[in-house]
């Protein structure tokens, strides 16, 4: 025996025991997720778990401990990715309104959105129906003209205004100056714009996601509810196999037998969640409390008008975790600020707001999560008031508590005039549009308002589309420190939408404040200050 033979055992124990990393490509999204639980409960490597598991015995699997026992982690492990396309604005609002979520929406900085078109409820045959859908076509038409007219004002606007400079392409100087003039235009797009997004989710995150979408007042939403569930449970498109044809074609060309194995392989159907999301249904739970918490309300605040409040507030905290549970409740179903509900909440005898909490509580099912609502404690809340355009925006920071209120017409709307180019820069003036743009926009409110108020549910339902994107939304945004200082210092930079770097400056004014000497520790750009737009 060699001396090399002598230490080759040695060699593989030794290797056995080191610690082994690997990628793991081509499972299933369930396949997979059984195959990582099995962790728990087998000794088997991955690699061992992943060459004797089946689709089959996977679901048989996650039918005993996902369902019958309550294992929801389970589902944590099943990412799932999909491409959700022509949907409204509207509906890309709710649909993303998840904590646990990752995607990517069409960009209404770099794209045109004049040829997406737009989603049109259905009004029904009635008389009545019929001239509330012309109302509503006709608004929507005016509101992508105006769209149109002013991206094209406004670009020419910038280009009077902003010299190219040598060092900068004809077609690089374009793109620029014509994505400050979409920041400008996006204004108007109604949210019943059609948009696309693609998401990855796990499977967790997509049940709760379809049961509240099956959940929505919005048919729009509920029937995007069931696709999603559709999707996850059926065929999913095999890009594999979509590329593959050309690939199997040379291969049985030179073997036929493994080129029909090859063809087997790459066109197998798969099934991305096919028992993870089967079960998803309207969450009761969330319906009946959001109705009895909108009478609530109404009782409280019916007759209490909305008092003044800055575009940002940081809403210190004085009061009790009871006081803000039931606070935050009563403002997830209302149009008041955070600051007069929790005064009007602090007044009110203990057993009252207690009665508050427990209507948050007592539909609850034994597998339903407590409404975000209770996700309390937080240091540092912000109640904001902006546009919806730069709100969609903000709407991607995860990290923290969105208590959302629902799309009004009562917040009025807001004028991109007050940019970051300087205080005497106002762009809609330059280019001739102001006129132009206020006119559009008091119409389109107009006429929202006058379909809620028509008899028809379809009509009532319709009026959210024809909101524009600037048209002013509540949100109340609940962080620790670091997540504050991370999106005041990321959305304040000068390469970000105005909209919301003047939210994040905002946010940056009020922390400092109330905490002078934390507040030097942030990093945040001076949105007072006048930016070179060519070099954002």
């Amino acid at each position: 025996m060699t001396t090399e033979d002598q230490t080759q055992p040695g060699r593989e124990l030794l290797a056995a025991q080191e610690t082994d990393v690997f990628a793991v490509h081509g499972a299933d999204p369930e396949v997979l997720a059984y195959a990582m639980a099995k962790y728990s409960r087998s000794s088997l490597s991955m690699r061992q778990s992943l060459a004797e598991i089946s689709a089959q015995r996977a679901e048989q699997f996650l039918n005993t401990f996902y369902f019958q026992y309550g294992h929801r982690s389970i589902a944590d492990l099943a990412h799932i990715a999909f491409a959700i396309e022509r949907l409204s604005l509207l509906a890309a609002i709710v649909l993303v309104d998840e904590q646990r979520w990752d995607g990517q929406e069409r960009s209404t900085r770099y794209q045109s959105f004049q040829k997406s078109g737009w989603h049109t409820p259905e009004f029904g045959s009635s008389a009545a129906a019929l001239q509330a859908q012309a109302l509503y076509n006709s608004t929507v038409e005016q509101l992508f003209a105006g769209y149109q007219s002013i991206s094209a004002r406004i670009l020419e606007a910038l280009k009077q205004r902003i010299a190219p400079p040598e060092s900068m392409t004809a077609e690089a100087y374009t793109r620029t100056l014509k994505a400050r003039a979409f920041d400008v235009a996006r204004y108007l797009l109604p949210l019943a714009t059609n948009t696309s997004l693609g998401q990855i989710v796990n499977a967790r995150t997509l049940e709760t996601q379809v049961a509240r979408l099956l959940t929505s007042e919005f048919a729009e939403v509920r029937a995007l509810g069931t696709k999603l569930r559709d999707a996850a449970t059926g065929p999913a498109w095999n890009v594999q196999a979509a590329a593959g044809d050309s690939l199997c074609a040379r291969i049985a060309a030179l073997d036929p037998s493994l080129g029909a194995e090859a063809e087997t392989i790459l066109n197998r159907t798969v099934h991305a969640a096919p028992t993870l999301v089967k079960y998803a249904q309207p969450n009761a739970y969330e319906a009946e409390t959001r109705a009895e918490l909108r009478l609530a309300a109404r009782e409280l605040l019916g007759k209490v008008a909305k008092a003044e409040a800055p575009v940002v507030d940081l809403v210190e905290r004085t009061e009790s975790l009871e006081v803000e549970l039931a606070a935050t409740l009563l403002y997830s179903v209302s149009q008041h600020s955070y600051r007069q509900i929790r005064d009007l909440v602090a007044e009110l005898p203990a057993t009252r707001v207690q009665e508050y909490i427990a209507l948050g509580l007592c539909h609850r099912s034994r597998h339903d999560e407590p409404l975000r609502a209770f996700h309390a404690g937080q240091a540092l809340r912000f109640d904001i008031l902006m546009d919806i355009g730069g709100f969609r925006d903000m709407h991607r920071h995860r990290r923290c508590t969105q208590i959302v209120q629902e799309f009004t017409a009562a917040h009025g709307w807001e004028t991109p005039d007050a940019g970051d180019l300087g205080a005497d820069v106002l762009l809609l003036t330059e280019a001739g549009a102001l006129a132009e743009y206020q006119a559009t926009m008091r119409a389109a409110l107009e006429a929202s308002t006058t379909l809620a108020a028509m008899d028809i549910p379809e009509a009532k339902q319709s009026a959210l589309y024809l909101l524009p994107l600037g048209t002013r939304i509540r949100a109340l945004f609940k962080m620790d420190f670091a997540e504050a200082q991370y999106i005041s210092e990321l959305r304040s930079g000068a390469a970000g939408h105005f909209s919301y770097r003047s939210v994040a400056w905002e946010m940056y004014c009020a922390f400092a404040r109330q905490h002078p000497e934390l507040a030097r520790h942030w990093r945040v750009t001076d949105y007072t200050q006048p930016i070179d737009l060519l070099k954002r």
